[in-house]
């Protein structure tokens, strides 16, 4: 990856003279069936704009109230949209179409318009929980019938695409605009791609120079965001692997409550007893030069990536079982 980033054709991408971001972008838009892409520095920044391009002050906005848009993008929504969010108890952060139905505002103008539903996959404060593509369907099906727009923030799209052996195709179907990171499960150093129509894009672009977007010789990042798309999409199920792993020890410790179920490679635990507290936990495990974070004062976050080999599991298990 350093190799192909090191010998990246380069040109302004302000004005669209970038090879190397050019081609990432019709590289991705072309995996999903969508017509066009912009790649940005992150992806808050591309969940940013595309809410922004589908909404107008004083819209409303429906998510599962743990969505990164929601909780860790900085009041981004308000800020930057001038949109409330209706945040939906789901289920793992998913939430479900008939959720979305009885959470439309009427055409009221005591109300907010409700005019976005946005869904995360995999759902990151849900433990990399994947959505059945069912249910995604359905409710499309409500946003058709209620002229919403319907947004996916990505962030591990592909680990979902992996787990559930589903297709780029079918999601690009489905959604109005995706936001796809290259910087998480698939090892790219930064950036983040926004997909749609033209004209939505056209737009976006508008929108990124407002946020201060714009790059010039960023194809330096998008030769490594290419690199990743083709030689890292398949490695992910190790990473799922790894996941599992390290969750049949921690079950069978005794001051490890609650998992959630571990579809990908994300692992969400709770500490119990008076042994140790999540913190505490954590930093044992910084003591064996192992890393992870405490969410809550009970909650523990463990994440398996690409620099995560066999031979770390294997030690992470044995200071593990010898907690």
């Amino acid at each position: 990856m350093l190799a192909a980033m090191m010998n990246a054709a380069v040109g302004d991408d302000v004005f669209g003279e970038d090879p190397s971001v050019n081609a990432l972008e019709a590289t991705t838009a072309g995996m999903f069936g969508m017509e066009a892409a912009m790649f940005c520095p992150s992806g808050t920044m591309t969940n940013q704009i595309g809410i922004k391009c589908h909404t107008q002050p004083g819209d409303e906005v429906i998510c599962d109230k743990v969505s990164h848009v929601y909780i860790y993008e900085g009041g981004g929504i308000a800020f930057n949209s001038g949109c409330q969010v209706k945040p939906l108890e789901g289920i793992l952060g998913q939430i479900t179409a008939q959720q979305v139905q009885e959470a439309i505002n009427p055409d009221d103008v005591h109300k907010a318009k409700t005019t976005l539903v946005s869904l995360e996959n995999t759902g990151n404060r849900g433990g990399g929980s994947c959505y059945e593509f069912t249910e995604i369907q359905s409710i499309k099906e409500v946003c058709l019938k209620n002229n919403l727009k319907l947004h996916l923030d990505g962030a591990r799209l592909f680990n979902a695409l992996v787990a559930k052996q589903e297709t780029p195709q079918q999601y690009g179907e489905i959604f109005d605009s995706i936001s796809v990171c290259l910087s998480k499960g698939l090892g790219a150093p930064v950036g983040s791609l926004l997909l749609g129509k033209h004209d939505y894009i056209k737009k976006a672009r508008r929108v990124r120079k407002v946020f201060g977007g714009g790059m010039r010789q960023a194809g330096y990042m998008a030769a490594a965001g290419l690199y990743a798309l083709e030689h890292h999409i398949d490695l992910l199920e190790t990473d799922h692997r790894h996941a599992k792993q390290i969750v049949d020890v921690l079950i069978r410790k005794n001051f490890v409550g609650h998992i959630l179920p571990v579809e990908t490679n994300i692992i969400l635990f709770e500490i119990i007893g008076h042994t140790y507290t999540a913190a505490q936990f954590c930093e044992s495990l910084k003591r064996e030069n192992i890393l992870c974070i405490p969410i809550s004062s009970t909650q523990v976050r463990m994440v398996t990536h690409l620099d995560i080999t066999p031979e770390m599991v294997k030690k992470l298990v044995q200071v593990l079982e010898a907690m």
